[in-house]
C-alpha cells in the first residue's frame, strides 16, 4: 500500500484529468510525444478545412468538421498545458511551469 500524502489540490487535478481523458477516449499512459503529435495532427486539419471552406463557404458539413476540430484542438491543448505546462505563451497556466522544468534541449528531444 501507498502511504503517498496527495493534496486535494493534486487529487482534484487527477480526477479532472481521468474524466477529460474517458471523454476523449484517451488513455491516461498517453505519452508527451503522442500528445503533441496528435496536437499537431488536430491543428494540420483544421488548416486544411479552412483553406477548403475558402472555396465552398456554405458547405455545412465542412464547417461542422472545422467547428468539432477546433474544439478538440483546444480540448488537447487544456489536457496537454494540464499534465506538461505551456505550449506557448500564448497558452499561460496558472505558474511559469517552463522555468522550473528542464529546457527543450535538456530533455534531449528538441
Amino acid at each position: 500500500m501507498n502511504n503517498e500524502y496527495i493534496t486535494y489540490e493534486d487529487y482534484q487535478k487527477e480526477q479532472e484529468m481521468v474524466a477529460f481523458n474517458r471523454a476523449c477516449g484517451m488513455n491516461q499512459s498517453q505519452s508527451r510525444e503522442k500528445m503533441i503529435e496528435e496536437i499537431k495532427q488536430c491543428k494540420f486539419t483544421i488548416n486544411e478545412l479552412a483553406l477548403y471552406l475558402d472555396t465552398h463557404p456554405n458547405d455545412r458539413r465542412a464547417l461542422m468538421m472545422h467547428r468539432e476540430q477546433c474544439n478538440r484542438y483546444r480540448r488537447l491543448i487544456d489536457q496537454y498545458q494540464k499534465m506538461y505546462g505551456p505550449l506557448t505563451i500564448m497558452y499561460p497556466c496558472n505558474k511559469w511551469k517552463w522555468i522550473e522544468e528542464p529546457w527543450p534541449w535538456e530533455r534531449g528531444n528538441y
